[in-house]
């Protein structure tokens, strides 16, 4: 095995060691929790599994986390997909024939299900049967194939690209927001806990604050700053520590990365024009999807963009903090005058 293979093995099995492992230890989202908590409490009093779920917002929030939750709660195995790995029916006919009587099927990016089969889906989600085809040509004939009743958690970033029928077959449905900065300094703190690393009040707020209200950021950032401690530091991440490690990776103030401000600064070049997402991608050599989906929610959420129906613009708010009124000094701006 290879250092590389065996540093991500490392690297894997740590933030699968951060996560909670039940909803009691699980930080922030109280209404979420609540809500699936008393799910939990009803449907294992009848002895029946749990409702579909369909769990929405950001990347990072812990919809993972929640799903492998809800299987460990209702004693149930965890089998794990994707919707992107499902291209055809068949892919998803040998997951759902194994599945045992309340087993949790956790489906994560939702909205990239082929339409073909998330439609295969219905009949499994509501009367827990399949339609499988035997054989192909004159010879092919179809087989009603009847599944043990299951839970299906299904994960999406994009809520609004889920069908009408589809996202109605979901009896749970809950939506992730970002974290205020007091349940992420609660998340750093037990996870340092875990680490066996001394974490100050203050170093754990100044990582908060600047994790862009994302659990899996802010542990990112305690990864790093743990890094910095046991090389540079007293050993124990205090607000000096934590300051520089942010220094490091580019992490301003605001928690705006290096790409959130190019982003900013190719608008400010536009001097007050809007610009469309293409260009905005060409501009900064980032996908168009990634633009977004990861960027442009904290921007806008900032209020330092605006997204018009003629395209983005660069509110005054993110003048300010760019520092300038117009195009970087010494850059060429992106639409001569």
């Amino acid at each position: 095995m290879s250092y590389w293979t065996e540093r991500l093995e490392e690297d894997q099995d740590l933030a699968r060691s951060l996560r909670p492992e039940s909803l009691a230890d699980f930080i922030g989202q109280k209404k979420v929790v609540e809500n699936l908590g008393l799910a939990l409490s009803a449907c294992k009093a009848r002895g029946e599994p749990l409702d579909h779920v369909l769990l929405c917002g950001p990347p990072g929030l812990g919809k993972t986390t929640l799903a492998q939750i809800l299987a460990a709660e209702m004693g149930a195995h965890f089998i794990s997909t994707s919707g992107p790995a499902m291209e055809r029916p068949r892919d998803l006919v040998g997951i759902l024939t194994r599945l045992e009587r309340g087993d949790v099927l956790f489906l994560d990016e939702v909205h990239r299900l082929p339409r073909s089969v998330e439609e295969y889906l219905y009949s499994a989600m509501e009367d827990h049967a399949i339609d499988v085809t035997i054989d192909q040509g004159p010879a092919a004939r179809m087989v009603h194939v009847a599944l043990q009743p299951f839970t299906l958690v299904a994960a999406t970033t994009r809520e609004g690209l889920l069908s009408g029928p589809f996202r109605g077959r979901f009896g749970i449905l809950e939506r992730l927001d970002p974290y205020p900065p007091e349940d992420l300094v609660r998340i750093l703190q037990r996870a340092a806990g875990i680490l066996s690393v001394p974490l100050e009040e203050e170093g754990a707020r100044i990582l908060a604050q600047r994790s862009r209200g994302i659990p899996r950021v802010a542990l990112r950032f305690l990864r790093r700053a743990r890094d910095e401690a046991q090389v540079n530091g007293r050993g124990s991440i205090d607000r000096d520590v934590a300051a520089r490690t942010l220094e490091r990776l580019g992490i301003d103030a605001r928690g705006l990365e290096e790409m959130d401000r190019r982003i900013l600064r190719v608008l400010a070049r536009a001097q007050g024009r809007p610009l469309g997402l293409k260009t905005i991608a060409a501009a900064v050599a980032e996908a168009e999807d990634t633009i977004e989906e990861v960027y442009e929610p904290f921007l806008i959420r900032l209020g330092f963009l605006e997204k018009t129906p003629k395209g983005r613009i660069l509110t005054p708010a993110g003048k300010r903090h760019l520092g300038e009124t117009g195009s970087p000094p010494g850059e060429a701006t992106l639409f001569p005058s």
